[in-house]
């Protein structure tokens, strides 16, 4: 188990504000799962137009800060940071539900488990919470695969 702050997840994710959704990595346990954090702030981008009077962070976006966690969560467990030639992709979504909103203030808690893997292609089971409440489920598929798509 090893926590992860911002600058050794800038290290394994290419993502950059205004779209690095992961905080912090509370534990990861590679090979296994991991729990993370997405501190969510009236000042982002989305929330000037989602909505102006009432501020909710989209469900797309909640899911990309699960795939992301899932992405720091295969990059610990094959021992490696992304490279140049690799590019990791979410490539599919299965039995996703929304149970509650999430808005400014709110700590984002995101939980990725591996549910088993092939060569290229990663099954997780994912939720995310704020304050111990379901906030959304889902199985994410994610694979690695050559950035020349070959």
């Amino acid at each position: 188990m090893s926590e992860m702050y911002i600058e050794e997840i800038r290290k394994f994710l290419p993502h950059r504000y205004p779209f690095l959704l992961v905080d912090r990595v509370l534990e990861c346990t590679p090979g296994e799962s991991i729990i993370a954090v997405k501190n969510i702030s009236v000042n982002e981008p989305q929330f000037t137009g989602h909505f102006p009077n009432q501020a909710i962070m989209p469900g797309v976006l909640i899911i990309e800060a699960l795939a992301q966690t899932t992405g720091l969560l295969g990059f610990r467990t094959m021992s490696e940071e992304p490279s140049d030639d690799i590019l990791y992709m979410l490539v599919g979504v299965d039995k996703i539900r929304f149970k509650r909103q999430v808005v400014p203030g709110d700590v984002l808690t995101l939980k990725a488990k591996i549910e088993r893997r092939s060569k290229v292609i990663w099954k997780f089971s994912c939720e995310a919470s704020v304050d111990g409440e379901l906030v959304t489920a889902a199985e994410l598929l994610c694979a690695a695969s050559p950035k020349d798509g070959q």
